[in-house]
C-alpha cells in the first residue's frame, strides 16, 4: 500500500496546473446513458474515481475510449444494460448517478446501493423520493435499488428538503427525458451542477434557471451527442492555494478561476492571502502572515465542505483562534485526531472544531481516513518540522492527480513510497 514521505519546512514556489473537476466529470460521464450518440468529454482528470466509473459504464455496455495524452474521453451507450453490479458500484458514491439516466432512457434500472468515503451517512433517499415523484416505482431488496417506470417518467415538482448535489444531478438528468415539465426546487447551485446542466443543454435538453435554486426542465423525446470540456477542479485549486499559504510560499495557479470559489477567496483574504489575477491564472501568497478566521461549511456559494479539512490545517498555521463548523457531513472531523498527533491544538464540540493556531507541528506517521482528510495531512506534513508519513493515500489518488509530482516541482520534499500490501494470515 503506497504512502507519502514528506520532509516539511520548505516554502512552495513555482506553478501548479489545475486539472478537470472530478465532481463535474463523474456526472458528465453518466450523462452518456441518456443518448445513443457519442458524448466527448475534454479536460478529463486522470484519477482513480474516473477509472472506477469508466469500468462501471463499460460493464453496462458503454463504449469508453480514454486518451489521457489529450485528456479526452469518448463514451457511447447505444443499448446499455440496466444492471449496475455491487462490486463496481461499492467503490464510490458517485455510482448512484447511473440510476436517473438509466431509468429515464430504459424505463428500468437495477443499481446496487453505493459506497464511497466514510464521512457520513449520505443517504440516497432524496434520489429515490425524487424519482418516485417522477412516477417511478422503487423497491430496495438485497442491497439493490430496483426502479422501474414502464410508461416512462413524468414531469413533476420535486422539492429537496435539504440541498443535495448528486440528488440534483440525478433528478436533472432523469427529467430531461421525462414527459412534461419538471421543477427542481431547492436545487444545488454548485459549479459542477451548472457544468452538467450546460452539457445537457448542448445535448438538446431544455433547462431554465441554470445557476439558481430552481431548475425548470421541459422533457424531450431524445438527446444527442456533443463535445464538452470539464470545468477546472475548484477543490484542487483551493487545496494548492492553502498549500502555498501554510508553507509561507508563493504559487501561480494555472487553468483556474477564482470565480469558482467566491466565498473561499473572500475568507482567505481575511486570513491574509493576497491574490494577483492574470489572464488564465493567478498567484497567491501571504506576505504579512496568517490570522485565524471562523468558517461554517455550507452549500454553494458558501464555504465547501470539501475544503474544510484543508482549512483546518491552514488555521493550525495561523495566529489566533478559529471555530470551524461542519454542517454538511457529520463524520468529517476524522482528520482531527491525526493533526493532534502532529501537535495541533484542536478541540471538538459537537459539529464545531476549536482550533488554536500557532502550535508547532511535528512530523509523525498519520493515517488518511478519506479523500479530503488525506489532503489536509499532506498540507500538515508540508508545514511540520521533521518527517511525516501519510498512509492510505489511495484515498488521495481518488481526487488529486499526481499530487506529489506537482508539489515536488514547486520545491516540496515529498516522495511516494510503494510497497506490497501486507497479508495477515
Amino acid at each position: 500500500m503506497d504512502k507519502l514521505r514528506i520532509q516539511g519546512g520548505f516554502p512552495l514556489k513555482g506553478s501548479v496546473t489545475i486539472g478537470g473537476a472530478k465532481n463535474a466529470a463523474l456526472p458528465l460521464m453518466t450523462a452518456c446513458l441518456l443518448t445513443s450518440e457519442p458524448l466527448v468529454l475534454e479536460n478529463i482528470p486522470n484519477l482513480a474515481d474516473i477509472h472506477s466509473l469508466k469500468n462501471l459504464l463499460e460493464s453496462l455496455g458503454v463504449s469508453c475510449s480514454l486518451d489521457m495524452n489529450d485528456r479526452r474521453m469518448t463514451l457511447q451507450a447505444q443499448d446499455p444494460s440496466i444492471h449496475a453490479d455491487y462490486e463496481l458500484v461499492r467503490k464510490m458514491r458517485a455510482s448512484i448517478l447511473v440510476l436517473g439516466p438509466l431509468l429515464a432512457r430504459k424505463r428500468k434500472a437495477t443499481v446496487s446501493l453505493p459506497g464511497g468515503c466514510a464521512i457520513g451517512t449520505r443517504p440516497v433517499d432524496l434520489h429515490l423520493k425524487g424519482l418516485e415523484k417522477l412516477g417511478a416505482s422503487i423497491e430496495l431488496k438485497d442491497g439493490y435499488i430496483f426502479a422501474e417506470a414502464p410508461d416512462g417518467l413524468k414531469g413533476a415538482d420535486v422539492a429537496f428538503p435539504l440541498v443535495s448535489v448528486t440528488g440534483t444531478e440525478n433528478l436533472l438528468m432523469a427529467a430531461t427525458l421525462a414527459k412534461g415539465q419538471t421543477r427542481l426546487l431547492n436545487a444545488a447551485r454548485e459549479p459542477e451542477v451548472i457544468d452538467l446542466a450546460n452539457c445537457l443543454v448542448k445535448m438538446g435538453a431544455k433547462i431554465e434557471g441554470i445557476g439558481s435554486d430552481t431548475l425548470i426542465v421541459q422533457g424531450v423525446d431524445s438527446l444527442r451527442g456533443t463535445t464538452h470540456s470539464v470545468i477546472p477542479d475548484r477543490i484542487e485549486m483551493g487545496t494548492y492555494i492553502m498549500a502555498a499559504l501554510v508553507t509561507k510560499g508563493k504559487l501561480e495557479i494555472k487553468n483556474a478561476s477564482l470565480d469558482l470559489l467566491p466565498t473561499v477567496k473572500n475568507i482567505l483574504e481575511d486570513v491574509g492571502a493576497v491574490f494577483e489575477q492574470h489572464e488564465h491564472s493567478f498567484t497567491v501568497h501571504a506576505p504579512h502572515g496568517l490570522k485565524c478566521v471562523n468558517v461554517i461549511t455550507e452549500p454553494f456559494p458558501g464555504f465547501p465542505t470539501d475544503l474544510q479539512a484543508q482549512f483546518m490545517t491552514l488555521m493550525c498555521a495561523s495566529t489566533g483562534n478559529s471555530m470551524i463548523t461542519e454542517t454538511i457531513f457529520e463524520n468529517r472531523f476524522m482528520h482531527v485526531a491525526e493533526l493532534i498527533r502532529m501537535g495541533a491544538n484542536i478541540h471538538i464540540h459537537g459539529s464545531t472544531a476549536m482550533v488554536t493556531g500557532g502550535a508547532e507541528l511535528r512530523g509523525a506517521p498519520v493515517m488518511a481516513t478519506d479523500l479530503r482528510a488525506s489532503a489536509s495531512l499532506v498540507l500538515a506534513g508540508l508545514m511540520a518540522h521533521g518527517e511525516t508519513l501519510v498512509q492510505r493515500i489511495y484515498h488521495l489518488d481518488r481526487g488529486y492527480e499526481s499530487m506529489e509530482e506537482k508539489l515536488k516541482s514547486c520545491g516540496a520534499h515529498i516522495e511516494r513510497i510503494s510497497q506490497p500490501d501486507t497479508v495477515i494470515k
